[in-house]
């Protein structure tokens, strides 16, 4: 079933039970009862009898909006039969058709005329009074927050060093959506601004045994409109991590931002740490910095926070040696960032680290006391394919598959695409007495049925990415950063570094700046945002002065 036919049925649905639990309100009110059956309608004349904007009802079924819409509906509906308490707006919202079906098929229940209380009002007192009801301002905010959040754009922070030095670790984002087209959000259900989870109540760090944020019981299928362009090589994209086995919900799995470094139909490789793409080098842009992983000998401890302070950036890990010194494991460091520390007098040695070739990169579980591994690969920390000798310097040739290509499966081939059959194409696929069988039945071919891309943090060797958890499907593509809002130096912690950043620092010269241009110096206009805001908040401010000015002058 498509998206559009299954969110019709979803209307239908809450449409009859709207009519089921309100059909005698809508007679007492004046209106043939049929009405409370119609979707869109209903909510148009409730919002016509108690005096408040019409144009609402069109927010009635959004996905995410609609439902706090409804609530603030049906609060409206049931106060114009009298039930203004606390308790009763309570159960309009937790069980919404169950309390407005008691409340319509009550015998003593009788419509209220609220002109009755306004008799001694000023006109100023009405028209705070409308204002009021739309269960004050807050309420408004947040709705307007909210499509914004979920139909617009969305807010994103950068937590990890992996697209160092392109996007700091504290760097806040704006995500357009409508960049490649919008997805249409899939759990229509769901707490605004919230992604996956509520909060951590369980295990520390283990999201599995946290509540959702959403009903994944109330779902649609995957639909993307106005699709008129796809991510090229070198954007930078926000998707969804397609491995994430918490989230059945596409939308809903751990937004991830990396490099789209190979397209749908083209090889990628890595060759010693260096990038290429249908062989040849990658294009290195302006605002992209080449860095590498070091390990520096030093005699003495060398002074990290004085390297913070001038170079930004650092994360490292410090080992003290049991013959004297210290060694060093610098994530990332560009050729100005090696001839710098090169230059400390107490460095004895500093080498590039590359892993050998023809060894693989693979991780197995620990057991459920985490004191030794089993024999169970962890995929989210091992190379793709796990049957590959490679690793995150010798990787590939890699073919991306694109939409049409025909494959070849088979048991050398089938950790290269079982993910795509199984989980991003939704197919059932099993393995038999060495026989592959999909939908059921046995086949050794597959139709690839979307495009899909290699995502690569530009700090190659401090980043999780495609490497690691393989294709990303065209499904789970957000949008592009637009520009980065804010930015402050030790926001987050970064715990694959022995020091730390020293203390908040707002990084003004990044603010407003533009992410996806490709240029070396971006003009911020942070200013020109803090005017907006002024004039925004301020306006009324302003008028009533230049209004009290004028009598003045009168």
């Amino acid at each position: 079933m498509n998206y559009f036919l299954t969110y019709t049925v979803y209307v239908l649905i809450l449409s009859v039970l709207m009519g089921i639990s309100t059909w005698k309100l809508f007679k007492k009110m004046g209106y043939n009862p049929l009405i409370a059956f119609i979707p869109f309608y209903n909510y148009f004349i409730i919002l016509k009898e108690t005096k408040h904007p019409k144009w609402w009802a069109i927010l009635s079924y959004f996905p995410i909006v609609g439902p706090i819409m409804m609530s603030v509906f049906h609060i409206y509906l049931m106060k114009k039969f009298g039930k203004t308490l606390l308790q009763h707006q309570l159960l309009t919202v937790i069980l919404p058709f169950i309390y407005m079906a008691s409340v319509n098929y009550a015998k003593d229940v009788e419509l209220e005329d609220e002109n009755t209380n306004d008799l001694f009002l000023t006109d100023e007192e009405k028209n705070a009074k409308k204002k009021d009801t739309f269960v004050g301002s807050i309420t408004f905010a947040v709705v307007f927050a909210t499509i914004i959040h979920v139909f617009v754009t969305q807010p994103f922070g950068i937590p990890t060093g992996s697209m160092e030095r392109t996007l700091l670790v504290g760097d806040f984002l704006f995500v357009n959506k409508w960049s490649y087209g919008y997805r249409l959000p899939m759990r229509p259900v769901a707490i605004p601004f919230l992604q996956g989870t509520i909060t951590d109540t369980g295990e520390k760090g283990n999201p599995k045994d946290d509540p959702k944020s959403y009903i994944d019981g109330i779902k649609l299928p995957y639909e993307r409109i106005f699709q008129f362009k796809k991510p090229k090589k070198n954007d930078v994209v926000v998707f969804n991590y397609p491995q994430d086995s918490v989230h059945t919900a596409i939308d809903r799995k751990d937004p991830y931002v990396k490099r789209c470094v190979a397209v749908a139909g083209d090889t990628f490789e890595m060759r010693g740490g260096r990038l290429f793409v249908n062989g040849k080098p990658e294009t290195v842009l302006g605002d992209q910095e080449v860095q590498h992983a070091y390990m520096v000998e030093a005699s003495s401890q060398i002074d990290i926070p004085e390297l913070y302070n001038r170079m930004g950036f650092l994360p490292v890990i410090e080992k003290p040696l049991e013959k004297g010194g210290f060694e060093y494991r610098f994530q990332g460091l560009t050729n100005a960032a090696v001839k710098e520390i090169k230059e400390i007098p107490q460095v004895i040695s500093i080498n590039e680290e590359i892993l050998p070739k023809d060894f693989a990169a693979i991780q197995y579980k620990l057991n459920a006391d985490r004191t030794a591994y089993t024999k169970s690969i962890d995929t989210t920390q091992s190379i793709f394919p796990v049957n590959k000798a490679w690793n995150p310097d010798w990787y590939g040739p890699l073919r991306l598959p694109k939409k049409g290509d025909v494959v070849t499966i088979n048991e050398e081939t089938l950790p290269e695409y079982q993910w795509i059959i199984s989980e991003y194409e939704h197919n059932s696929l099993e393995k038999k007495n060495g026989k592959i069988f999909i939908n059921g039945k046995e086949t050794n071919q597959y139709t690839i049925k979307q495009d899909y891309y290699m995502m690569v943090g530009d700090n190659r060797d401090a980043s999780l990415d495609a490497r690691f958890f393989g294709f990303v499907p065209e499904e789970n593509i957000v949008g592009k950063p637009m520009f980065t809002w804010m930015s402050i130096e030790g926001a987050f912690k970064d715990s694959s570094s022995s020091y730390q950043a020293n203390g908040w620092k707002i990084r003004w010269e990044r603010m407003f700046k533009a992410t996806n241009t490709g240029e070396a110096n971006k003009t911020s206009y942070w200013w020109i945002a803090a005017m907006i805001l002024i004039l925004f908040f301020g306006w009324e401010y302003f008028v009533k002065l230049f209004t009290k000015g004028k009598t003045k002058e009168e």
